[in-house]
Formats: C-alpha cells, structure tokens, sequence
C-alpha cells in the first residue's frame, strides 16, 4: 500500500489534532491578552449572538443554568466534524495549512468586533491559525509517497511515528487549558481580590427573616437562596474576570455631569441592604429561575442624582464588562441597587462580581446587569439593549406567578392529610392570595406566610385530605392588585410566561 493516497483515518486525526494545536495555542495566547479573546469563546460568543431566539428559549427550557455546556458540547461536535472535513481537503497539508490560516484571520477579525476588543485580541486568532497551519503541514507533508516499508526504514514518518506526533500535539493542546488558567490566575488573582474585599456596612441592616416568613415545612423552596444555588442565566460564556481595583463606573449620557466613580468613590458613600426577589424571563410555569437574596449596595438614584438627570430621560443602559447591555425604565428605579454584596459576602464572581445593578419588579434582562461598568441615561426612542433587538419586550415588569414545590410531579404518597407548599411572587405587588385546586374541584385558599415585603415571594401551604387515585393539583395566585394568574399558558417570549403551574400526583 502507498501513501501518496493517505488513509481516510491518518486525514481525520491530522485535522482534528491540527484545530486542537488552533484552540489550545490561541487560548493560552489568549490567557496574556484577556480571556475573552480566546478563539473558543470568541466563535462561541458569536454563535450566541446570531443564534435565532426561538432556539436560545428552547436551549434554556431544556437545560436550564446548563444551557452554556450544552452550548459548547455542541460545538465540540460541530468542530471535530469541521476538523475531519480539513483533514479530508488537506491534500499533502498546504490546503490544509491555508484553511486553518484563514480561519485564524476570520477569528481574529470576529474577537475585534466583540464589546470593549483591542487590537491585541486579533493575536489569538491570528498566531493560533499559524501554528496549526505550520503543524499540519509539517505531519502530513512529511509522509512520502512510498510504501510503508520503505517508510519505517527512515525515508519519513511511519505511521508510528505520525501517531507519535499527532498524540504528542493532543496532550500539549490539552495541557494549554490548565496552563491558560494557571497563567490566567496569577495575571488576574479573582480569589485573592474577593477575599480582600471589603464589603461596606450598611447603616440599617435588612429586617431579619423569621420563621412566620420561612416557613419549616419540609421540600418548600427556602425563603433566602444561597449563593450557590442562586440561579445563573447571562450571555457570557466565561465568567468575566474583573478585579475591583481595575473596576469603574461611567455614568454619562443625558446628564448635566459626567461621573467616573471607583470603589474608593463608593466607600464614602451611605451603603443600604435590601433583600429582594430575581426572576428571569426565561423562567417557565413552575421553573427554578428565581431567587431570593439580601443584597449589599448603593442606591442608583443617589448616584443618577449626583450626575443630574436630563427630565426628557427615560431609560438607563447599563453595560457589562462583556458588552452585554440592558435598558431598565428610569421610573422603576426606585429601590435599585447598585450591589456589591450578596447574602453578607461579596459578590460571588459568577453572580457579577465586583458590581452589579439589582432593580425589584423587573425581569433580570431588563434590570439585572452583572460585571457593570457603563450606565447611560438616554431614551428608549433612542438606543435598544441586547434583548430588545432580539424582540423581546423593551419594559418587563414582572408577571404574577405560583409555584408547587411540594409534593413533586408525580410523587406517590399515602392517603390521608398532605402537605401542599411552594413559593408565589408578584413583585412590586406584592400576594394578597394563593389557591389550590384538586382535579376539577372547587378551589381552595391557601394559608399564606407572613409577608416580608411586596419586593420578595411569599411562601404558602394548604392542607389537604388525600383520597386514592391519580390527581392533579393545580395552583393560581392573585397580587394585591386584585389580578389573578391567567390560566392560559404562553411562552416566555417576549415578555414573560404566564399560566397555573400544575403537578399530577398518585395517592395509594
């Protein structure tokens, strides 16, 4: 057998060694540069952003906070195949070299188009498609075409020999990743700026939570959400890296006073602590996006009052560090936050350390920026945030909603008494009311927890009589508004999902 028509198998593992050698050289690169100049995250955020939102919705309801692995396993996919496919076109490696080259110039031009880019941010791309141009060349042009007898005697690579190599390149490819976050950490020492920090002291603590608030029942959602099982639902691929001591605030547009504030600007200022509710949009009947924690901050109207409001404003942009942006209707801001602080520590990173804006009432996509950097005050007739040019809603107060948490979908239980909780919120409303129905029986009223404020979600129970056989339990809340929940269910596009959240229990 001949080698000048190299096996289909020796083509695929030269293209798919070969975009390693891309990935891992442009993300150690890109460990110097800043993490999001990585090729993977650049191509990953741009798939994000024109991906269409109908699919963005589906990813969410099917994975929920896991909605970014599924992302990038499915780009792991998508580029083994693209691999194979420049193994396969490769030819003697020129072709081949001149794809991955190309491709590094497209990635590098793709990461300068990204919010807050450098020139510097083109170098992943750019080196990381040279390299692995020069690699796959360099394995397949080094094969000759004569037998593989003749190969082995010393006239070229063996197959021995290319499967040294193209191993000897996966494992340093894969060795980057570590390297790039050890390099990354010593560069950009999040850990150690965290537990430096020190979180300010509010003048009037949050009033406490009591027991006639968190309720003891076993299985219902807890009134405070801890930080780790605090919902995440962002567009950033990669926890954005911002240390305080790098952090500042712009607040400019249609004011009379540019402002630039840093953390030694916030620290003479009076600190306030809220315990508020979050819900996302994304969230459907019934779902886990919604958390409850107490929040450490500064008032965004004392800071917008300082830089002096345009009357004709009516919409603040806030921008991330990542470039995403929300538009938060300045007439809701009332209790909103500037947080640094959550649940008596500092912002976990993930959560949008060193600063985040937390407004009560709203959807997170119009209110809930994590890694702010940019406040804007202008008009929603003049400027569009990242959701709203998606086609989702440009205001999102926040829908009334109720949920079962216990008993779960298709628990089996005993007949007799049963315990049926959960959580409803209606936020900036606050619940007057909470309803269970069994099958298609009359409904009943449910025994409500002490309200904390009409910012947070309130707890509920209701007491029932089990009787055997298969039931449906359906439950309905009414804010103090006097509205009740719409039994109709629609989606979360564009502004939030609305109808009864139900669970199909069997009694024995």
């Amino acid at each position: 057998m001949t080698i000048d028509h190299l096996s289909r198998w020796r083509r695929a593992i030269a293209g798919i060694t070969a975009a390693a050698v891309f990935l891992g050289v442009g993300h150690l690169v890109a460990a110097f540069v800043g993490p999001r100049s990585s090729p993977f995250l650049v191509l990953g955020a741009t798939m994000v952003d024109n991906t269409p939102e109908w699919l963005k919705e589906e990813a969410i309801r099917r994975f929920g906070t896991n909605d970014k692995l599924a992302l990038f396993v499915s780009m792991a996919v998508v580029m083994v195949a693209g691999a194979v496919v420049i193994g396969m076109f490769a030819g003697r490696g020129v072709r081949g070299a001149v794809v991955l080259v190309g491709f590094g110039a497209l990635l590098a031009w793709l990461a300068m188009q990204r919010p807050g880019a450098t020139a510097l941010f083109a170098l992943p791309g750019l080196i990381g498609g040279v390299v692995s141009g020069a690699f796959i060349y360099g394995l397949l042009a080094r094969i000759p075409a004569r037998s593989e007898r003749e190969a082995t005697a010393g006239q070229g690579l063996s197959r021995r020999g290319f499967l040294l190599a193209a191993s000897a390149a996966g494992v340093l490819a894969a060795a980057t990743v570590p390297a790039a976050r050890w390099i990354g950490t010593h560069l950009r020492d999040i850990v150690a700026d965290r537990a430096a920090f020190l979180l300010p002291t509010p003048r009037a603590a949050a009033p406490a939570v009591t027991d006639a608030v968190d309720l003891p029942v076993p299985g219902i959602t807890r009134f405070l959400t801890p930080n780790t099982e605090f919902y995440r639902i962002d567009t950033a691929l990669q926890v954005p890296v911002l240390l305080s001591t790098d952090w500042q605030l712009r607040i400019h547009g249609m004011v009379e006073r540019e402002r630039r504030l840093d953390f030694d600007d916030l620290r003479s200022r009076e600190a306030v602590e809220s315990v508020l509710t979050l819900t996302c949009v994304s969230n459907e009947v019934g779902g886990p996006l919604a958390g409850t924690a107490t929040w450490t901050g500064y008032r965004l109207t004392d800071l917008l009052d300082e830089a002096g409001v345009d009357p004709d404003a009516d919409m603040l942009l806030s921008r991330s560090i990542d470039g995403f942006t929300a538009g938060t209707p300045l007439s809701a801001l009332g209790g909103g936050l500037l947080a640094v602080g959550m649940n008596g520590e500092p912002l976990p990173q993930q959560h949008g350390y060193p600063a985040r804006l937390i407004v009560p009432g709203l959807y997170g996509y119009v209110s809930a920026t994590k890694w702010v950097v940019d406040l804007e005050v202008t008009r929603f007739d003049r400027a569009e945030a990242y959701w709203t040019r998606r086609g989702w809603s440009a205001e999102a107060p926040v829908k009334t909603a109720a949920r079962i948490d216990v008993p779960s979908g298709f628990a089996r239980l005993a007949q007799g008494p049963v315990v049926v909780a959960g959580v409803a919120w209606a936020q900036n409303r606050g619940i007057a009311a909470v309803e269970v129905q069994v099958d298609d029986q009359p409904w009943q009223p449910a025994t409500l927890a002490a309200e904390y404020s009409t910012s947070t979600w309130r707890q509920w129970t209701w007491q029932w009589d089990a009787t055997p056989g298969t039931h449906t339990l359906r439950v309905r809340a009414t804010d103090q508004t006097g509205r009740t929940q719409p039994e109709a269910r629609t989606t979360p596009i564009p502004n939030g999902a609305t109808g009864w959240h139900s669970q199909v229990v069997t009694i024995r």
